[in-house]
């Protein structure tokens, strides 16, 4: 214990001389804060303390050596001009796309990565894990790791056709409303401030009950629920659009509405569309994770990232971490995601960093 002790306070004091010898100024105040922080860590909880920091920051080092090679991979692979992009993103930008394409992979081969059926039984309710089982089993038997795969594909692609839905019926409607304006703007307002004055997950807990939780059910009523939100921020940018004077000139060219939405307004509105996209990608995820938790999404044997924390939480009460994977599954993504829409939203903003 003692010599771990030793080579901690060692490696981090020479990391911070290295730094201000380089002159990397960040590094070292980073570096000599965290040397700073485990002395009080140290004091308060000892050894054991300061092992749970070199945990924690070799964890977010490996996450920062892991987004800045993803990074650059990525550079490598586009275009020029998306090159020149990519290279000016944040290590943060970098971890949620990293994050974001090892969903995609386990979503797209997940009968190829597990190693069981999604509903197969293979053990003993709860057994632990070992060579076959590397998360253990779950309250029938069934393989964690293999369902916690297979609920990439069902969690991620039903939130994902959902936001699709509602994007396409919010925006499309959005734009149409920007362009005809007069009593339809007026009428599709009025209906969007009703469906919005509904809290969402009363308006979906009420609606499934009443016509079942079948998948198609589900993503109709997630989709209803978020257009709303959708349509907002679509009439409220294409509203500052219409008004420009090539949009007139447009009109008096005898041009129609399709034709200014699909060649005048889209164009200038699709930055802040696909920031809103990862936005409402987010809220839909939540909320069909929360409606699986309360047995009102995803039914079983489907595995569903939402009801595998409902189905194991009762080895919480014995110490076990294993329903808190499925729930830290479903927080990195959504981490992920906002990281990669912020960076997204500083684009479009125009800002530059000094």
């Amino acid at each position: 214990m003692l010599v771990f002790v030793i080579l901690y306070y060692g490696v981090l004091i020479a990391a911070s001389c290295a730094a201000v010898y380089f002159k990397q100024t960040k590094a070292f105040r980073l570096l000599f804060s965290l040397t700073l922080i485990s002395m009080v860590v140290g004091i308060v909880g000892g050894a054991t303390g300061l092992r749970t920091i070199a945990i924690a920051a070799g964890i977010l080092a490996a996450a920062v050596g892991v987004s800045y090679a993803f990074r650059e991979f990525l550079v490598q692979l586009a275009r020029p001009s998306l090159a020149k992009e990519l290279r000016t993103a944040p290590l943060t930008a970098a971890f949620g796309m990293f994050v974001i394409f090892v969903y995609a992979v386990a979503a797209i081969f997940a009968p190829w990565i597990a190693p069981f059926g999604e509903a197969e039984v293979i053990s003993s309710a709860f057994a632990p894990a070992d060579d076959m089982m590397l998360l253990g089993a779950d309250q029938l038997g069934r393989d964690m790791f293999s369902r916690l795969i297979y609920g990439a594909r069902n969690t991620v692609g039903l939130a994902l056709a959902a936001t699709t839905l509602a994007f396409l019926l919010g925006a499309g409607t959005g734009l149409w409303a920007a362009v005809r304006g007069g009593r339809f703007d007026v009428f599709v307002g009025r209906v969007v401030d009703i469906l919005m004055s509904v809290p969402s997950l009363i308006f979906a807990l009420l609606t499934l009950s009443i016509f079942g939780t079948n998948l198609v059910v589900l993503v109709l009523v997630v989709a209803v629920i978020y257009a709303p939100r959708v349509f907002r921020l679509t009439r409220a940018v294409a509203g500052n659009v219409v008004v420009m004077d090539y949009i007139e000139a447009a009109r008096l060219r005898g041009e129609g509405d399709w034709f200014l939405i699909r060649r005048e307004i889209l164009p200038n509105t699709t930055a802040p569309l696909n920031a809103e996209f990862g936005l409402e990608f987010c809220f839909v995820f939540l909320l069909m994770a929360g409606l699986s938790f309360l047995g009102l999404g995803i039914q079983p044997p489907t595995a569903d990232w939402g009801s595998m924390v409902r189905e194991n939480a009762t080895l919480i009460s014995f110490g076990e971490i294993t329903p808190l994977i499925p729930a830290a599954a479903i927080a990195l993504l959504t981490v992920a995601v906002n990281f990669v829409v912020d960076w997204m939203l500083f684009r479009a903003s125009g800002l530059k960093e000094h």
